[in-house]
């Protein structure tokens, strides 16, 4: 079933659900569309969960306001998703950027609404310095203002660019016309450079709630030890490394990625150790 939700700023995000059962909300990165969920969607569906795809502002079928260009107003928006659906305790999936989405969420809102939350390769500080090696390769404090001038650049880095193109190939026979990421550069630079300027290794230390963080090992972005790393003084959030992966890591292995989500969809669902007061 395809909808819409119009947040409390007046923007109409387009919205997919599927299946019945414990809500899955899916949010995906920087450029990608609902469709780029679509093995996962298929996935959790299967298992007995509602799969729950949203386009942000600006991305797919959902409107493209001049304002709201912050990873914080995002994370509002899924406020408003979860609200407007009536979701009960979704788990929440980012990939990417979505995972700041989703972090800012958490931050903004608290944990109390939710079940958990899944990372996808994003690493919670993109900006490398001192004692943080683990951010996007090549950037640091001293060309953070011009180094997303043309959206995201190359690294030369990870998964081969021919991998990544077969494993997109094999998502875009699946989901046939729809297309899979849009050309939002430089409309939506102000977007990436918030996204940029993030830091929440602290939220992920004290966040009261379940969560995993998926690194892709070959991810063209960032160091795959990004997740291990961030998660090294949290009581309740754990990583995971998925071999032969890049950074689109729920397109390049998506039955790693699927699995992933079922099994830790199943550990916090009705496990009295993993209920949540809230952050």
């Amino acid at each position: 079933m395809d909808g819409s939700v119009v947040t409390s700023d007046g923007v109409r995000l387009h919205v997919e659900s599927r299946g019945e059962g414990p809500p899955i909300l899916f949010v995906a990165g920087y450029t990608a569309t609902a469709a780029s969920w679509a093995f996962q969607a298929d996935s959790v569906v299967a298992a007995g969960y509602r799969a729950v795809i949203l386009d942000r502002r600006w991305h797919g079928q959902s409107d493209r306001p001049a304002h709201g260009h912050r990873i914080a107003r995002h994370a509002a928006d899924v406020h408003d998703v979860i609200d407007a659906l009536g979701l009960e305790r979704p788990l929440l999936v980012g990939a990417s950027m979505g995972a700041s989405v989703c972090w800012s969420y958490l931050d903004i809102f608290g944990c109390a609404a939710v079940r958990g939350m899944i990372g996808i390769d994003q690493t919670p500080k993109m900006v490398n310095a001192d004692g943080w090696p683990f951010g996007f390769y090549g950037l640091d404090e001293t060309n953070l203002g011009t180094f997303f001038a043309d959206g995201v650049p190359s690294t030369g880095q990870g998964r081969s660019i021919e991998a990544s193109i077969r494993a997109a190939t094999a998502l875009q026979q699946r989901v046939g016309e729809a297309r899979l990421s849009d050309p939002i550069v430089p409309y939506t630079r102000p977007l990436l450079d918030d996204h940029a300027r993030q830091d929440w290794r602290d939220l992920i230390a004290v966040a009261d709630v379940p969560m995993l963080l998926i690194a892709g090992q070959d991810s063209q972005l960032w160091p795959a030890d990004h997740a291990r790393a961030a998660v090294a003084s949290s009581r309740r959030a754990r990583a995971a490394l998925i071999a032969d992966c890049g950074h689109a890591a729920n397109i390049d292995q998506p039955k790693a990625v699927n699995d992933l989500i079922i099994t830790f969809a199943k550990g916090i669902q009705g496990n009295a150790m993993f209920q949540n007061p809230g952050c």
